[in-house]
């Protein structure tokens, strides 16, 4: 039940020799012989454990064939992270940075293991999601989005973290521009939604830490309690910005169960079990917690959508110009014409 490493994908194995050695240089009494496996259903910064004798890190480093620079820039998560740790209990405390790429062709940082249950699409062997623990994971989600937003960075150091001014149209432009960039095959709907957003921006709002990533395959469940959230995993994108975009990000990854079974298809985790909320019933709890107005909501969860699908189209790229040869990305170009397509819908009618 515990989500654990698996063997690591072809094409993506590291220097075992080189990290044994740099990892002795740093912590001379680690004993033991090194192991290397992957946590095998990540799709973007790769991760690994890494075992010495009795002791297990993560290690996280950027994917094989990145074109993306700015989007897995490892010491901006381990700054992120290290901040964090120690005031917001579900971050896992990072403990090494390596900005040599002589060691495994790329920076990366080992953090802290924690051991829990990843509920995606298809639940876990021997978990089984009642409706009144759908409820409770529900209220899960949205207290830890809550509590991280109302994290003060200023006080942690991260001050500096960021550029909030402006955040949200730098956002929208900055995606846009991706999207073109890992275009393959014309999605109209994908033009359309960038030049809705564009014309549709809103003031710029209070600034907090955001994760931008909150969804269920990136939470860490206690075993002996799986409503209870232990770690918040992959936090690539995090940064301070408007907490608006990071509710509506969760919301694009929340399908539910009215929605189009196409969409309802392609859910990346257990969110359209009896039980679970609504994304209005989300969003309501979310403005309760944290006693901000939601604004047009419309329009973050739109963006959220846009998002969901240039990440997915970017992923699509590198397999479809050959900088991977993983068999999970063969099709995902038909998950970014569905979440176009449904982004669209919700554009042209302005509410959830």
């Amino acid at each position: 039940m515990v989500d654990g490493a698996a063997a690591v994908r072809e094409g993506e194995a590291l220097d075992g020799e080189r990290l044994a050695h740099w990892l002795r240089s740093r912590i001379p009494a680690a004993p033991g012989k090194l192991s290397i496996s992957q946590f095998p259903l990540g799709h973007s910064n790769l991760t690994y454990l890494v075992a010495v004798g009795p002791t297990e890190y993560v290690l996280r480093r950027p994917p094989f064939g990145n074109a993306v620079r700015t989007a897995h820039d490892m010491s901006r998560e381990f700054r992120m992270l290290s901040a964090l740790a120690p005031v917001f209990p579900e971050a896992p405390e990072p403990l090494i940075y390596c900005d040599d790429a002589s060691i495994l062709g790329a920076p990366f940082y080992l953090m802290e293991r924690r051991r829990g249950v990843i509920l995606r699409q298809r639940l876990p062997t021997g978990v089984t999601v009642t409706p009144a623990l759908a409820g409770r994971l529900s209220g899960a989600v949205v207290s830890v989005m809550a509590r991280l937003h109302g994290v003060d960075h200023r006080a942690i150091g991260l001050e500096q973290f960021g550029r909030p001014t402006g955040y949200v149209a730098r956002q929208v432009r900055g995606w846009s521009e991706r999207y073109a960039a890992a275009a393959t095959d014309a999605v109209p709907e994908m033009e359309n939604v960038a030049s809705w957003l564009a014309a549709r921006l809103p003031p710029d709002s209070i600034a907090t830490i955001i994760h931008n990533d909150l969804k269920f395959d990136n939470l860490l469940l206690d075993p002996g309690d799986i409503g209870c959230i232990v770690a918040v995993l992959d936090w690539e994108m995090a940064t301070v910005g408007d907490p608006l975009m990071d509710l509506g990000s969760a919301l694009a990854y929340w399908i539910q169960a009215d929605d189009p079974p196409e969409l309802r298809a392609a859910a990346m985790g257990p969110t359209d079990l009896p039980g679970m909320w609504s994304r209005v019933q989300l969003a309501a709890e979310y403005a309760r917690q944290t006693g901000r107005p939601l604004g047009d909501l419309a329009f973050y969860y739109t963006f959220g959508l846009f998002k969901v699908a240039v990440i997915i189209q970017q992923i699509f790229a590198r397999y479809a110009r050959g900088a991977t040869t993983d068999p999970r990305f063969a099709e995902m170009d038909r998950l970014v014409v569905v979440l176009a397509r449904h982004a669209a819908r919700v554009a042209e009618r302005g509410t959830l």
